[in-house]
């Protein structure tokens, strides 16, 4: 009986482990649409490499699956992992992206995060791939190419040297303008002939006394109507790397562009816009001194985009934290950082804006909408209004947490103005944490510490 016992232990043991005794041999994935990119920059080159072996079966779509996937068990398991790896991080979309773009900041944190940290590889995958764990050297490689991206595709002037590779810099104190343009786009963010009956300007929704927002759940635009989403802030705008929550406009300028033609907002034309505007004298010779073919829409859109420029709200006590200044931050503000961080917030809310680099799913491990209830308007949808693509449903710009304590509503619906509730909904369908009151409390205090400061005043 002992002997038919050890017999079937050494049988059960046997075939535990060929599954990863075999992927030391035929398990690595090789050939993949990432190592078809055939990248020139050595270092790009070498952590795709490391990138190919390593994280391919999840993160890398159009990759053989293991040979043990089509076992009844394993498929379904596989193809669940397969999916759920692709939504978190598509390895092919984001160190090639469209038009020539360098990776994004929230990208870097992910890859910073789950590999050089070591959250990645999953314990499940380890148990069937002995092999998928990286080394000592592949984690410097791969933390080496983080630094050196962020200071290659994220080069904001004003910060200063020692600080370009950290995952959250400081804001810098101002960009590249021209004076008399911003003057010009000041006067026009605030024109109220920018709509249709002369009620409404930007600064209606974008109050630079209200943290650059209404504080309101959804904005009010011409005769009363009320908008389908909350409206985020103006202030840091130039940093963001789209511009509204479905990221349809993909620079101020465009971003300039839409409120004036909306039949909610402003409900105007630019016709008339540049009618009224051509019919004050002083106005239009100014303009001209800038702008020598006038008021067109490309120069209005140029003018406002310039002054938004000078949006910024540098020196936050989080800033002044950053820049060594360690009595900036409180005992419990700090520890809220530290949370913050460990939660893993960070890796959609990094770069220098703490966010507006990435597009994210609304309730990563959680439904959101289901949970919230009501009906799912078209502003839920997100992301998929401009993309048309399937795979954007629900996903949305993740907004900056720059002065987020002075810009309540939260969420694109508006649907909490309660900032340690908006920490509390973050970590759980973001992050799948629950976090304690205190926790809550403390990186609520942590948030407190991002408000900046406007032509040197506290915002």
């Amino acid at each position: 009986m002992k002997k038919k016992t050890i017999i079937i232990a050494c049988i059960v043991l046997a075939a535990l482990l060929a599954v990863p005794l075999l992927n030391l041999f035929i398990g690595k994935p090789k050939g993949t649409p990432l190592s078809a990119t055939k990248p020139a920059d050595p270092h790009l080159a070498r952590v795709t490499a490391i990138f190919e072996e390593k994280c391919a079966h999840c993160h890398v779509p159009g990759t053989d699956a293991p040979f043990y996937a089509k076992l009844p068990v394993a498929s379904t398991v596989i193809a669940r992992d397969v999916a759920n790896g692709l939504r978190m991080i598509d390895l092919v979309a984001e160190l090639f992206p469209a038009e020539g773009a360098g990776i994004s900041e929230p990208a870097l944190a992910k890859i910073e995060s789950e590999i050089v940290k070591g959250d990645m590889p999953p314990v499940a995958y380890v148990v069937a791939h002995w092999n998928s764990v990286l080394s000592r050297e592949e984690k410097a490689a791969v933390q080496e190419w983080v630094d050196q991206s962020r200071v290659e595709h994220h080069p904001w002037a004003g910060i200063p040297e020692n600080l370009r590779k950290a995952l959250i810099p400081p804001i810098p104190a101002s960009l590249p303008v021209d004076a008399k343009k911003v003057e010009l786009g000041r006067k026009l963010y605030h024109d109220n002939r920018l709509s249709g009956d002369n009620t409404v300007s930007c600064a209606t929704c974008h109050d630079l006394a209200k943290g650059g927002t209404d504080l309101e759940k959804v904005s009010t635009g011409v005769r009363g109507q009320k908008g389908g989403i909350n409206a985020p802030t103006v202030f840091n705008a130039a940093f963001q790397f789209a511009q509204f929550w479905d990221g349809r406009a993909k620079n101020l300028e465009d971003q300039a562009a839409g409120p004036p033609n909306n039949p909610i907002e402003m409900d105007s034309n630019w016709p008339q816009i540049i009618a009224k505007l051509n019919a004050d004298a002083e106005f239009s010779k100014e303009f001209k001194a800038s702008y020598p073919e006038g008021f067109t829409d490309a120069n209005i859109c140029d003018a406002i985009a310039s002054f938004e420029r000078t949006l910024l709200t540098p020196d936050s006590r989080f800033d002044k934290y950053l820049a060594g200044e360690t009595t900036a931050l409180s005992e419990e503000e700090t520890r809220g950082h530290r949370i913050f961080m460990d939660t893993g917030c960070a890796t959609c809310h990094s770069g220098v804006l703490l966010g507006g680099a990435s597009y994210e799913l609304m309730g990563r491990h959680a439904d959101y909408f289901k949970d919230r209830g009501g009906d799912v308007t078209d502003a839920d949808k997100g992301r998929i209004s401009a993309s048309k693509n399937e795979k954007d449903l629900h996903k949305f710009k993740v907004p900056t947490l720059r002065n987020i304590a002075k810009t309540p509503p939260y969420f694109h619906d508006g649907s909490t103005s309660d900032l340690k509730e908006a920490v509390r909904v973050m970590a759980k369908y973001q992050s799948d944490k629950n976090l304690s009151d205190a926790q809550i409390s403390a990186v609520a205090a942590f948030l407190q510490t991002l408000t900046g400061e406007y032509q040197g005043k506290p915002l």
